[in-house]
Formats: structure tokens, C-alpha cells, sequence
């Protein structure tokens, strides 16, 4: 498990039709609207379109241009000495969503050379007409040398006005207020009189409005059924006690622990080099890495999100942030050989056969058997400390339930770039 986080969506009342020729009397509830929607900036014509500000685009990422001038940072995790950086900046195109959104999660894959790192925010303009101030969803650094100016990666807390306020790493509308259109920014920053830069490969957004529901039918069959894909196990509880200034050590790792798993089933995941200051008693270093990579300074925690899937974007894969709206998606994922990282919550039983009750739990959904129930990879392996007891089957009904209504149906989707995603639906979420 990790750290309780609000994973609660805004909402928005359930929708009554009328089929024609019926009577009042006779209207009939329908499932409401899950209303998502993922827009990504993503190569050389998508960066091209927005505002340039001293960045510029080269194989179709963004890089250092010309200084647009400096700034004076105090890393809040570090030494309390200030640093001067340089920066520019890119700032997207305005997308209209079409439905108001209530929240939204943005994802981006970078590298941040040593002395380097960049700032995602977002703005838009709300059903009042007003613009809203710029709210920072994350500094992101790859590395943790500070000694060579790497900053202590994280998010931003007390954002919150009357327009919105960010949680961790989740912009949510405040109550009476939606986002008509948003747009985002991206500022990157290196140490003054240095050379390097970020490079920023992509970046883009997951914006929703969800309907308050407490309970979903279980989705039509996808076409995934009998498919498991073989991702490597890995406990969490295995790691327990380790590296406690991450996260607590492993039982709060479940989040870090998934990514691990994906990364080496692509084969992305560290060398042993790369693992060397793990004490080698560890049988699975890569899972104390990605907790270390993954951590968020302010949250206190390696569950931020997008984080998450910047990490694994460092090495090479692509890795976004989206809300699905069935477990019929998630089929398609598993059909083109991707796995996907779940966000669940529940109460003890809610989850037949898992052992234990959350406020926030990943893992990773590796296939579906003959009958459509969910294979999934839980690294809280029903909090017995081994690899062994890592996969497992979960109802599929149970597990829709302490997905889709819980965290909206969030998932990590983390993928070579030659790997082609499904089809989408024509709102598109990926």
C-alpha cells in the first residue's frame, strides 16, 4: 500500500433520458457520463505549435535555446543555500475539453542531466470566464546529486484559491468551478554558467470530469480473455524496513514497486552498476531504486503520480498518466502486450482474496483469464514478504469497483515507443 492521497474526482449529477414516445414516468436512469479526455505534445510540429520562450526543438524535443533569464532557487529539502539557474520556457496551445473539467493530471518524459530539471504547470479558464493563475504540478529531477545542482524532486503544496487547488500532483476544480479550456508550461532550468540541458520528449495531460458513483456495473468482455502477459513479480514486503527516509521503507513502496515491474519486463529496468548502493542482501535493488527515483520531497512519499511514469520515461520508455473507463479498455492495453498500473482503494473483503483493506494501492493488471477476471501482479502480496505471492486473480466485478469509482479509473500506461497503442474511442484518453 502507500500513503492515503485523495483520489476522490469532482463531481457531477447522474443523467436522466427519455426514450422517444415515453412518458415522465417512465424515464429510465442510464450509467452518466465518464467524461476523459488526454492530449500530449509529443514530437517536432506538436512543440512547434506552442509558445517558445528561449527553448527551442531539436529531434523533436525541447532543449535550451537562449536564456530568457535566471532565477534564484532555494531547494526547500536541501542546505537552505540558494542557487542561481537558467531558464526558458515552452507553453502549450489551449485545449477545449468539450465537457469542463474538474481535474487533471499531467505526465511528462524527460532527462535531466546533473544541474538540471524542469517545472510542469497548468492554466486555464474557468465557467466564471477568468483565467487562472499558473499551478505548478511538479519539479521533476531525474537525479538526486545536489552537490552538482539537482534539486530535491517535488511537488507544490498550498496552491488553492478560489479558482483550484492542486493535491500532490492532481489539479482539482473548486466546488461550483470547471475549466472550460487548459494549457500547460513547461520551464526548464539549468545551473548558470553551465552547458547542459533537459531535454523534454513530451508532455500532455489527462483531464476528467467523473460522475459520483459508488458502484459500476461489471464491463462487457474485451477480447483479452486467456491473455497473461509475463511481467516479473515483485513484493513489496520484501522490502520492508529498507531505506526508510523513502517513503517509510517498502510497505508504502507499492507504487515504485509496480513501475519496477513494468520496466523490466521491457527490459528497461537499472543496471546492476546503476544499483551498486543497494545493499547487495537485496534480491530485487531495482525496486529500492525506483523508490529512491520515483520520491516526492513534499509528499513525503513514492506515490506521486506522474512521477512515476517520468521515471520510467527516463530510461527510455514512454510513460503517461490516463483514466480509463472500463476494464473493456484495460483488455485492449493487454491485447497489445502493455501492461498497466492501477490505482485501487477498498475495504477489507471489498477485494476477494487480496487479505487487506486500503486507502491507496497500485499494481499492475498483466492479463485476464478465460472468464474476464483481472491477473494482476500485487506487489502487497497478500502481505506475505514473497515473490511468490505477487500474482494473483481478483473478481472482476470487485476489482472494477475498487478501481473505476475510487481513483476514476487512473493507471500508469508505460510503453516502448515502438510499441503501438489500441485504438481509441473518439474522446480519446490515450
Amino acid at each position: 500500500m502507500t500513503t492515503a492521497r485523495s483520489v476522490t474526482a469532482a463531481l457531477i449529477s447522474g443523467v436522466v433520458v427519455l426514450t422517444a414516445g415515453s412518458l415522465p414516468s417512465e424515464a429510465a436512469k442510464v450509467a452518466p457520463p465518464r467524461q476523459i479526455a488526454y492530449h500530449t505534445w509529443t514530437s517536432t510540429t506538436d512543440f512547434l505549435a506552442g509558445a517558445q520562450h528561449g527553448t527551442t526543438v531539436t529531434d523533436g524535443a525541447l532543449t535550451f535555446g537562449t536564456s530568457t533569464g535566471s532565477t534564484s532557487y532555494v531547494d526547500p529539502f536541501g542546505d537552505g543555500t540558494a542557487k542561481s539557474y537558467d531558464q526558458t520556457s515552452w507553453v502549450s496551445p489551449h485545449v477545449s475539453t468539450g465537457f469542463g473539467l474538474t481535474e487533471l493530471v499531467a505526465s511528462w518524459n524527460a532527462t535531466t542531466p546533473p544541474g538540471t530539471w524542469i517545472e510542469v504547470s497548468m492554466a486555464g479558464q474557468t465557467n466564471a470566464g477568468a483565467t487562472t493563475k499558473w499551478y505548478v504540478l511538479g519539479r521533476w529531477s531525474g537525479g538526486d546529486d545536489t552537490a552538482a545542482g539537482d534539486i530535491h524532486r517535488t511537488s507544490v503544496p498550498s496552491q488553492g484559491d478560489a479558482d483550484g487547488s492542486v493535491a500532490v500532483d492532481t489539479f482539482t476544480a473548486a466546488s461550483g468551478r470547471w475549466l472550460d479550456r487548459w494549457q500547460l508550461k513547461v520551464t526548464l532550468y539549468r545551473l548558470s554558467g553551465t552547458t547542459q540541458s533537459p531535454v523534454v520528449r513530451s508532455v500532455g495531460a489527462m483531464a476528467s470530469r467523473l460522475p459520483d458513483e459508488k458502484k459500476v456495473a461489471a464491463s462487457p468482455l474485451g477480447g483479452a480473455e486467456g491473455i497473461v502477459l509475463d511481467v516479473p513479480t515483485y513484493s513489496q514486503e520484501t522490502h520492508l524496513g529498507h531505506y526508510p527516509q523513502w517513503d517509510g521503507g517498502g510497505e508504502a513502496w507499492c507504487s515504485a514497486t509496480s513501475t519496477a515491474m513494468v520496466l523490466d519486463y521491457y527490459g528497461a529496468g537499472p543496471t546492476a552498476g546503476e544499483t551498486s548502493w543497494v545493499d547487495p542482501a537485496d534480491a530485487d535493488p531495482q525496486v529500492d531504486h525506483s523508490a529512491r527515483s520515483v520520491f516526492d520531497y513534499a509528499y513525503d512519499g513514492a506515490g506521486n503520480w506522474p512521477f512515476n511514469t517520468a521515471y520510467a520515461g527516463s530510461r527510455g520508455v514512454d510513460g503517461f498518466i490516463t483514466r480509463l473507463r472500463s476494464l473493456t479498455e484495460a483488455e485492449q492495453f493487454i491485447k497489445a502486450g502493455i501492461p498497466l498500473v492501477a490505482s485501487l482503494s477498498f475495504k477489507k473483503g471489498d477485494l476477494p482474496g487480496a487479505g487487506y483493506g486500503t486507502n491507496g494501492h497500485l499494481m499492475v493488471i498483466v492479463g485476464f483469464d478465460q472468464d474476464g477476471n483481472v491477473v494482476v501482479n500485487d506487489p502487497a502480496s497478500h502481505l506475505i514478504p514473497s515473490n511468490g505471492e505477487v500474482r494473483t486473480t481478483y473478481d472482476r466485478t470487485a476489482f472494477e469497483n475498487a478501481w473505476v469509482p475510487h481513483s476514476g479509473g487512473l493507471v500508469y500506461v508505460i510503453h516502448p515507443s515502438g510499441l503501438q497503442l489500441p485504438p481509441r474511442e473518439p474522446q480519446a484518453n490515450w
